[in-house]
């Protein structure tokens, strides 16, 4: 017998069941994207805040109660700087951003304010608070005209949107010698990140979605560690004994130890450390497993992008998980979240997905999606995909297509954020 009929699962309990209920989150439209450094490293996510009312803005001290689920307050000792802030807001639509602005959000956010707000000295006396209280502020396009003396001086970077001068990135100064660095959003591909750190940037926004993404050209050797993890993947579809298992493992200590820290990160809520992979297949039986090898494969990925990719793809897992959470359905579930993190799979590992998925197990319908042919989870990648790409009319299409409101879109869309920052160190 199984050791999954001997040890069931656990009752299903999301990131998203543990968060509180806000109400706001039914009137907003929510995306994501990255702001990367120029080790290429996700240093922030910038959240993109649609009202969905355009002539009615959201209770501003509400919204920022709900992201204050993910990322709280952080007490820091007296003297110390201030960790850096771990996410962006960039509220669409002036009347939300007056209103957040005046919500005395806290030293966690970044605030983007566009460049006519941010000369409009109606503005600046709530400026210099955010300022003062340890708000993050980010200029949004460069000024028509110079800041007054000390206003430049509150902001730390302006963001260029796409085709805003393409000429030069260079630190943006006023007459006073002040100046601030630029970050570059709308980066889709690997060239444009590469080209905008070159002339200057601080960081850039965006995702490199329109490389292309390879063709097939033969089999390519895959590095040891991956061709470990797809192994255990193989072996835990077949239900192979703990005997047969361990020892594939065991012959990457690295991967032991990085798939022991995901079954014990808060993120999973298991009620006791994981020690083994045999207490691992003991607790969650071989499915669930089988989703936490999923993540450790795209883990494993190495090249100059992969740490954006492998953010975009435990992130695309998580919220597959959440869009489609049922409590009778743990293998629906399951699914969705190897959908989610193979999704990115041919740009990890540089292979088309129709060689990936001769060498990976997963189920029918989630081969579908893959291999864009629909199913039941293709409607819900593409409204993963539109939420990544702050793309509001698609998000909006999207949702009402799988019948799911916005409140359901948002809370699993944080549930997802807040369990991708605790499985990540």
């Amino acid at each position: 017998m199984a050791l999954a009929a001997l040890h069931p699962e656990p009752e299903a309990d999301t990131v998203a069941d543990r968060m509180q209920d806000h109400p706001v989150l039914g009137q907003v439209a929510l995306g994501y994207s990255p702001m990367i450094d120029p080790q290429r490293a996700v240093v922030a996510l910038r959240l993109t805040v649609f009202p969905e009312r355009p002539d009615a803005a959201p209770d501003a001290a509400a919204l920022l109660r709900a992201l204050a689920d993910v990322w709280p307050p952080v007490a820091r000792p007296a003297g110390t700087p201030a960790p850096r802030p771990r996410v962006s807001l960039n509220l669409a639509g002036e009347a939300l951003l007056r209103a957040v602005m005046a919500a005395a959000p806290g030293p966690q956010w970044m605030i983007e304010v566009p460049a006519f707000m941010a000369g409009d000295p109606a503005n600046t006396a709530a400026l210099q608070q955010l300022h003062a209280a340890g708000t993050g502020l980010l200029i949004k396009g460069r000024p028509l005209a110079p800041l007054q003396p000390g206003l430049l001086a509150l902001f730390k970077h302006c963001i260029l949107e796409p085709g805003e001068d393409r000429r030069d990135i260079a630190p943006l100064a006023d007459p006073a010698g002040r100046s601030i660095t630029p970050v570059q959003a709308g980066a889709c591909t690997a060239a444009a990140i590469d080209a905008a750190f070159q002339h200057g940037a601080a960081a850039v926004l965006g995702w490199p979605w329109e490389d292309e993404t390879p063709a097939a050209a033969g089999r390519s050797s895959l590095p040891s560690d991956i061709r470990t993890v797809m192994d255990l993947i193989s072996g835990v579809d077949r239900e192979d004994p703990v005997g047969q298992l361990e020892p594939v493992l065991r012959r990457d200590p690295a991967l032991a130890f990085r798939l022991m820290r995901y079954l014990n990160s808060p993120a999973f809520g298991l009620p006791v450390e994981v020690n083994s992979l045999g207490h691992a297949l003991m607790l969650l039986g071989y499915q669930r497993l089988k989703r936490w090898l999923a993540l450790l494969l795209v883990s494993s990925a190495k090249g100059p992008n992969s740490k954006v990719l492998i953010c975009a793809a435990v992130r695309r897992g998580l919220l597959m998980e959440e869009l489609g959470r049922d409590p009778d359905d743990a293998e629906r579930r399951g699914e969705m979240f190897i959908c989610g993190v193979f999704s990115l799979l041919p740009r990890l590992l540089r292979q088309p997905m129709a060689d990936l998925l001769r060498s990976v197990p997963v189920p029918e319908r989630v081969q579908q999606a893959l291999r864009g042919d629909g199913g039941p989870y293709g409607a819900y990648l593409d409204l993963v995909q539109a939420i990544e790409q702050e793309a509001l009319f698609d998000i909006r299409e999207h949702s009402e297509r799988l019948l799911l409101g916005p409140a359901t879109v948002n809370r699993a869309l944080l549930g997802a954020l807040k369990a991708a920052g605790d499985i990540e160190p």
